[in-house]
């Protein structure tokens, strides 16, 4: 599953290229190649190859890429900040996810009423899920309005390099050499990045800029680069 999720950030500037129209600088694609090579090495050695896996992970990497750059476009187009956002995107997912939840997991849930002992510490549990589940969100669309989609699938490439390093400096949890390799090109990789994001955001006016305004209509819809005022 890491090793598919590693591609995120690759899928999400090919969708935006190919189907939003929009120009990334070649440095963004080339800083890209270290990020993704890096997680695979250090997912590789515990690759086990299942078709319906592989779907399923290749689908959620899609469907994260997607939900990113639509998110960048409500944030960066629209105006929405980051608690209107989990604001209206939350009652569509209760909806979304009740019917399914009901189908799956409601038998079992009547079960589960009837036959625990103690209902209360439960009940905190699954609450504290909750909050712990809005503070994630809302940290999620506060980094895309601060950045882009593409900085934040970055970012969680660079997570599980990080997280491989903690463990072993932490836990002393073994890691083999290629793990160790993986990480160190991630963390290059991610470094590079930055620098990338930091040169074209500080570069001369009147110069190409990653990502650029869309032209045509077809480049509007559904993602805005600009605020609407300045359009308007």
């Amino acid at each position: 599953m890491q090793t598919i999720k590693s591609f995120t950030p690759a899928t999400t500037v090919i969708l935006q290229w190919l189907i939003w129209k929009k120009y990334f600088d070649l440095r963004i694609w080339a800083s890209l190649i270290p990020i993704v090579g890096g997680i695979l090495l250090t997912s590789v050695t515990e690759l086990s190859f299942n078709m319906l896996g592989f779907c399923a992970a290749l689908f959620g990497c899609i469907a994260t890429s997607t939900k990113t750059i639509l998110a960048e476009s409500l944030l960066h187009g629209y105006k929405f900040d980051s608690i209107n956002t989990v604001y209206y995107m939350a009652p569509f997912a209760t909806m979304i996810l009740a019917v399914p939840a009901t189908l799956l997991e409601g038998p079992g849930v009547v079960e589960w009423i009837y036959t625990c002992p103690s209902l209360f510490p439960s009940l905190v549990i699954i609450f504290g899920s909750g909050v712990l589940a809005f503070c994630l969100n809302f940290s999620i669309f506060y980094v895309i309005h601060s950045t882009t989609a593409v900085t934040f699938n970055v970012a969680g490439n660079l997570k599980v390099a990080v997280a491989v390093t903690c463990s072993w400096l932490i836990f002393r949890n073994p890691i083999s050499m290629m793990n160790a390799v993986g990480c160190s090109i991630t963390l290059l990789g991610c470094t590079f990045y930055g620098y990338v994001r930091h040169m074209l955001s500080n570069q001369a006016p009147g110069t190409p800029r990653t990502p650029r305004t869309p032209r045509g209509k077809s480049e509007l819809i559904p993602l805005v680069n600009e605020k609407l005022d300045d359009k308007i």
